[in-house]
């Protein structure tokens, strides 16, 4: 039987490698333009805090040729609609560090035995009840919690205190850590449970109790993750929005006493951009400045979170 190759089967070969050939040319310049597309794909968020920052920057120096900047930052009076205005970041800046303050002590306490209760001593079963329940609260909306402040919390919390002023940074920031506890809690268990079995395992064997073995061994291993989490929650509180607006006022106090109304810088903002100032007013361009003030605020908060994160991370 012959079973040479004809000169059809010949050309047949040659067919088929000449579209391998052009199938691989047309692979070779996918591959080429796909480093490509996803290098655009990821440059779009820095492109885009880069066009944030450079609004923010170009309308906040156009502000401090109208206001000087040692009057804002240390001016204690902010009345930016008188006859007179004044623009002192002050009182946005203390109502803003006591909201956050506030909502820090009560996230920080619940959001911690929160995590440790579902690293160290929930069952497996429990723990994938819990923890979903538990995010449930990050995915309520914000203006629910403001509501919930104003028309829920401020009403019980005046049965105790008298005093307490039907809009005040109390109830917003009692609320705020509620939201915040889900974050602190998840990212701090995460933090646990990254922790090996053997470290648990060794303190058990050297006759450690649950709570020791939490106290003395997990709890500073996962340090830098619980410190981190502390830190994100803080940012997430700075940063707030809807909850102090509708439960804080409007009233632009610089005082140190938590039952009266106080504005941050974040409802600052959500009043000037809702009111009447028109563009290209001093008031106007303030609004830029306080969120350039609360932009460095966040920054900060943030590289200090990783700053944490790396320092005191535990290499097992």
């Amino acid at each position: 039987m012959n079973q040479g190759f004809t000169k059809s089967d010949d050309l047949n070969i040659r067919q088929l490698i000449d579209q391998h050939q052009n199938s691989n040319v047309w692979k070779r310049k996918a591959e080429r333009l796909i480093p490509v597309f996803l290098w655009l794909i990821a440059s779009i968020s820095v492109l885009t805090t880069i066009g944030i920052l450079f609004t923010l920057l170009s309308e906040t120096i156009e502000f401090f040729k109208r206001v000087p900047i040692a009057d804002f930052f240390t001016g204690t009076v902010l009345k930016p609609l008188s006859q007179n205005p004044e623009f002192g970041v002050l009182p946005l800046l203390m109502g803003t560090i006591t909201s956050s303050a506030i909502a820090m002590i009560v996230a920080v306490p619940i959001g911690l035995m929160a995590a440790i209760y579902l690293s160290e001593y929930a069952s497996v079963k429990v723990r994938k009840i819990v923890k979903p329940l538990l995010e449930l609260l990050a995915g309520i909306p914000t203006i629910v919690y403001g509501f919930f402040a104003f028309t829920f919390v401020t009403p019980l919390l005046r049965e105790f205190i008298p005093s307490l002023q039907s809009t005040n940074i109390l109830s917003p920031g009692i609320v705020m850590g509620i939201m915040i506890i889900p974050m602190i809690a998840s990212l701090s268990e995460d933090a646990m449970s990254s922790v090996p079995n053997a470290m648990r395992e060794g303190a058990y064997g050297l006759g450690a109790t649950k709570l020791e073995v939490t106290r003395k061994v997990v709890i500073p291993a996962a340090l830098s993750g619980i410190i981190a989490s502390f830190v994100l929650g803080i940012s997430r509180a700075i940063g707030e929005t809807m909850i102090v607006t509708i439960a804080s006022g409007s009233t632009k106090n610089f005082t140190f006493d938590i039952t009266q109304s106080m504005q941050t810088m974040t409802a600052y903002i959500v009043e000037v951009t809702g009111g009447d100032a028109p563009a290209g007013s001093t008031v106007y361009y303030s609004l830029y400045a306080v969120a350039m003030t609360l932009f460095v605020f966040t920054l900060l908060m943030n590289i200090l979170a990783r700053f944490i994160s790396k320092r005191f991370r535990e290499e097992y």
